[in-house]
């Protein structure tokens, strides 16, 4: 399954609260970097999203807490959709039944 964490730092973070955390979370290992799908920052700073792919939520759970003083995040489990399929089945769906 695939989940789309967004975060926005708390007021009071720095970026070196962040940099540090992340170096700290890499080294004891939590990250799981083999889950990370994607990390992306928004411009400007302060906010961005993961995509992380787990079928085991305690274990996204497990990935998050350990910045929750630092950011805030909004979860949603999320899936992909092809285009092309996508187009098929709107054709499909919208085709008058005989």
């Amino acid at each position: 399954m695939l989940w789309y964490c967004r975060f926005h730092w708390h007021q009071n973070t720095r970026a070196d609260d962040v940099r540090r955390r992340v170096l700290e979370q890499h080294e004891a290992g939590t990250n799981k970097p083999e889950r990370i799908r994607g990390w992306y920052n928004l411009a400007g700073g302060g906010s961005g999203f993961l995509l992380v792919d787990t079928d085991d939520p305690h274990e996204l759970t497990e990935l998050l807490q350990p910045y929750m003083d630092l950011v805030s995040w909004d979860v949603h489990a999320i899936y992909e959709v092809p285009y092309a399929d996508m187009i098929d089945q709107i054709r499909q769906r919208l085709e008058p039944t005989a």
